[in-house]
């Protein structure tokens, strides 16, 4: 199975670190360690008890305010040696991670696997339930994003370009 690729091109977390969180997946259910894909985007949620800097992070419903969600993009570190592709790497359950908030003008690039809907130049990116942006032609009334501004093909993967407008 292809897990999603993404990049963070000009995302304000990577010279700003108040624009990030660290965050722990605890499933739909905001309580059961669960693996998550990088490029997932999940709500977050309280404080995990005895941390003071991990949050808990749950599925979303889709109609969440831009800021209260994180781009999920942990650090490719590959524990099984077996594995060495960036499409093979999920955080493992349990395992803390990266989340980047999304602020205006904010660009990232993900592959397909990210993306319900289709992702094709100009599309519209939105949240939706679960952990994956959606992308549609033209806005269903769930929180936008922003949109799709260009497609790159680097290697043998395809990175769809989303401009943060939310």
């Amino acid at each position: 199975m292809a897990y999603t690729v993404v990049r963070t091109d000009n995302m304000t977390g990577t010279k700003v670190e108040s624009q990030l969180a660290s965050v722990r997946y605890m499933g739909a259910d905001g309580s059961t360690p669960t693996e998550l894909e990088n490029g997932s985007v999940i709500k977050l949620g309280d404080l995990i008890d005895g941390e003071r800097e991990v949050y808990i992070g749950t599925d979303m419903t889709g109609t969440e305010k831009i800021n209260e969600v994180v781009l999920v993009v942990a650090p490719e570190v590959m524990y099984d040696e077996r594995k060495s592709l960036l499409t093979q790497y999920i955080a493992y359950a349990g395992k803390n991670c990266r989340g980047y908030y999304f602020n205006t003008n904010d660009k990232f690039s993900m592959t397909a696997e990210g993306f319900t809907g289709t992702p094709e130049k100009g599309a519209i990116v939105e949240l939706a339930a679960g952990t994956k942006l959606n992308a549609v032609s033209s806005a269903t009334g769930a929180t936008v994003v922003g949109k799709i501004e260009d497609v790159e093909t680097v290697g043998s993967l395809t990175y769809y370009m989303v401009k943060v407008t939310g």
